[in-house]
């Protein structure tokens, strides 16, 4: 069962950037969408290919849920702790999940010194995220049923009582349901189903055998 924290919190709606002037440097800042790492990989590599003369191209992700451990940061170049882990407290504390932001710096000329640089960095973090419009994601468990066909009238039915998504079915010799359920109702919607079963019903929750 996932932590109440994880249950459902907010993500970016889609892309959004800014562009920061700081003594002549351009910040150019963009965010976006990221649920794994490879999705914020991908995100920064596109940046670099689309800017190959920028200085620099830091970034910082949270992949997931905002108390997720899959997050990282860069400072590419700059000064050690001036750019991606400013970058990334202000994720930290923003309480998003899902979310790579990429910091794109054109040098203007002016050095901006170890504080100087942990300010743009941050400001300009903060800034693209107080203009980014957000969306709420609702975490879900994934659900493999399987069940006689004589359940499946009051299967259907109970489906459609729950927060459930991406509703797949497979009729061989028993009909095996494949469902997202909103985890905040997972123990009650499990509970239910092996009491309109019997207990005539087997269950993985994310690949796992639980009933």
């Amino acid at each position: 069962m996932k932590n109440k924290a994880e249950l459902s919190y907010a993500v970016p709606a889609g892309p959004w950037h800014i562009e920061l002037e700081v003594k002549r440097s351009k910040f150019l800042t963009l965010a976006n969408n990221a649920s794994s790492r490879q999705e914020a990989d991908d995100f920064v590599r596109s940046l670099r290919e689309l800017h190959p003369q920028a200085s620099h191209v830091c970034w910082a992700y949270i992949a997931g849920a905002p108390n997720t451990t899959v997050r990282s940061m860069s400072d590419d170049g700059e000064p050690s702790g001036t750019a991606g882990m400013p970058m990334l407290k202000v994720l930290e504390h923003s309480g998003l999940g899902d979310i790579v932001v990429a910091v794109v710096r054109y040098f203007g000329g002016t050095k901006l010194g170890t504080g100087g640089l942990q300010r743009a960095y941050s400001d300009a973090v903060a800034q693209v995220l107080s203009a980014m419009p957000t969306k709420t994601k609702v975490a879900r468990n994934q659900l493999k049923l399987s069940y006689d066909y004589e359940f499946e009238g009051a299967v259907t039915r109970l489906i459609g009582r729950y927060d459930v998504e991406n509703i797949q079915a497979d009729y061989a010799a028993n009909v095996v349901s494949l469902v997202g359920v909103a985890s905040s109702e997972l123990g009650e919607f499990k509970a239910e189903l092996i009491n309109i079963t019997s207990g005539r019903i087997t269950i993985f929750v994310d690949g796992e055998h639980e009933q």
